[in-house]
């Protein structure tokens, strides 16, 4: 999804625990009075700092604020949003564990999820410091790969909760059937939403239509259930001072591995990506005649934030579809 924060860091956390601490939705008044800046009192009591040196501004999203808090201990990366309560945060915190949890590809490690006093939520991470490029794009692909070879679920297709792309909820039910996943809760779920939206019955309806036919694109390939990042654009790719690739602002979900490649459009992915990708997970047969239906997401999904600019690249997706399958 084309929003998104810009982030920036760099704190050795081997101090930290691994797990990711969630604050308690539920609290009584008292308790609740006892904090006016959450953000601070974590920092320094469980982020083991003894002082906050300084707080900078970081910009380059348009749907949550950015800060840079510079400690004695280290610095944080602290997100904020006013208006949306801790689910959002918690989605993208539960997905970045997850990824961190792989031990492959370098992701911003969080530390806490919690409500802001006067309403709104904020997200603590591991503040990782960007380096110069965006680093070497066979070792991006490579480690991509890794990391969806190395996360897998037994639970099928889905995640543990659901999340948002960009500011669209992602709905993420476990679903044993990839084909039924990725037409509901992908195509069929963002469909619904312009249908509800703009009143595109066109769109819906022949969009609708492709996913009722789509299942020839899948036939003769074994389609595992993949830890993705589910929002790989250029402004959610980086490296670090040491030149290794970082990947952030998630949108997690345990899916078939190409629709990792949904935002490739806006991702400048180049030969040297893919080939490397492909070493660790084999190309399967189909791969390009499914591509197109892995962007349809993403388009959708923009018509429905930023409006019908988009509408003709979904459009025209889905048209290519339903006369390649004579439907």
């Amino acid at each position: 999804m084309v929003v998104s924060y810009i982030g920036i860091s760099s704190l050795n956390c081997s101090c930290f625990p691994p797990r990711l601490c969630f604050a308690k939705r539920k609290q009584s008044a008292v308790s609740a009075a006892m904090s006016d800046d959450p953000i601070s009192d974590w920092i320094l009591s469980e982020g083991n700092a003894t002082q906050i040196t300084r707080t900078s501004p970081i910009g380059g999203g348009c749907i949550n604020n950015a800060r840079r808090y510079d400690t004695d201990a280290g610095s944080f990366f602290v997100k904020t949003n006013r208006g949306i309560g801790p689910s959002m945060f918690e989605g993208e915190a539960l997905g970045l564990g997850a990824m961190y949890e792989t031990r492959t590809i370098r992701v911003p490690r969080p530390f806490k999820v919690g409500p802001l006093p006067t309403g709104g939520s904020y997200i603590i991470m591991e503040f990782i410091d960007f380096g110069a490029s965006r680093g070497n794009q066979s070792v991006l692909g490579r480690k991509l790969a890794e990391m969806h070879k190395a996360g897998k679920s037994e639970q099928g297709f889905g995640f543990d909760v659901d999340n948002t792309i960009g500011s669209t909820p992602q709905i993420n039910s476990w679903t044993s059937d990839w084909i039924e996943f990725y037409g509901k809760h992908r195509l069929g779920y963002q469909l619904k939403l312009i249908l509800d939206q703009y009143g595109d019955s066109t769109i819906y309806q022949k969009g609708k239509r492709l996913v009722k036919n789509m299942a020839p694109l899948f036939q003769n390939i074994v389609i595992e259930p993949c830890l993705l990042h589910g929002d790989l654009w250029s402004g959610n790719i980086s490296s670090d001072k040491n030149g290794e690739p970082v990947i952030l602002d998630p949108a997690c979900y345990y899916g078939h591995n190409e629709a990792e490649f949904g935002m490739s459009w806006c991702a400048g992915f180049g030969g040297s990506f893919y080939n490397a990708y492909f070493e660790v997970m084999p190309k399967q047969p189909g791969f390009e005649k499914r591509r197109e239906i892995y962007l349809l997401y993403h388009y959708l999904n923009h018509y429905n934030l930023f409006g019908s600019s988009y509408r003709s690249s979904a459009m025209s997706i889905i048209d290519d579809y339903l006369l390649m399958l004579g439907v």
